[in-house]
């Protein structure tokens, strides 16, 4: 798996500032507060489009974590990653999907509800602490967003990912 030494060291960051830190009183902002920014939005892989929005939901398409370079992170828990690299990994895609979702309704302020969020992990079979994984995303959700961050999740083990990446992660949002 690639060193992760600036997102961890934002992880670190990120625990120093409180939810409801002055001043921060959009989603965007809280992001900022925390160091954290949204990167660039990513070319599907494959023939699918990133976000669909139906009515007042919005299905972002499985996301990929990457470095700071744009380069997938990749390793399978239990075996060259650590469940800490795996949680990062999945702050790292909670983040690209926010750009995304952002790319897609124009701020994140517009976000009603987090509905629910879909991870898998890359692990070996005897790994069973997906949900701990998992919760380098919804924990973001939960600080950007407040209680409209919650929401239901499956955390699921799996033998192999796109690209070789650690997680992979899907979300639905309900918008105004």
């Amino acid at each position: 798996m690639r060193p992760l030494p600036c997102l961890l060291f934002t992880l670190a960051l990120a625990a120093t500032v409180p939810a409801g830190a002055a001043g921060a009183e959009t989603p965007e902002a809280r992001l900022a507060a925390r160091g954290l920014k949204l990167p660039p939005v990513s070319a599907p892989i494959a023939n699918y489009v990133p976000a669909v929005r139906s009515g007042n939901l919005v299905f972002l398409a499985g996301h990929i974590p990457r470095d700071a370079a744009g380069k997938v992170i990749t390793g399978k828990v239990g075996q060259n990653a650590t469940p800490e690299q795996a949680n990062a990994a999945a702050q790292a895609t909670a983040l690209a999907l926010l750009a995304t979702l952002k790319q897609e309704i124009g701020e994140l302020a517009r976000v009603k509800r987090v509905v629910r969020v879909g991870g898998f992990v890359n692990a070996v079979d005897t790994f069973t602490a997906q949900p701990q994984v998992m919760n380098g995303c919804s924990d973001l959700l939960v600080a950007v967003f407040g209680e409209r961050g919650k929401h239901a999740r499956a955390a699921l083990g799996v033998a192999s990912l796109p690209a070789g990446a650690v997680v992979e992660i899907e979300m639905v949002v309900e918008v105004d």
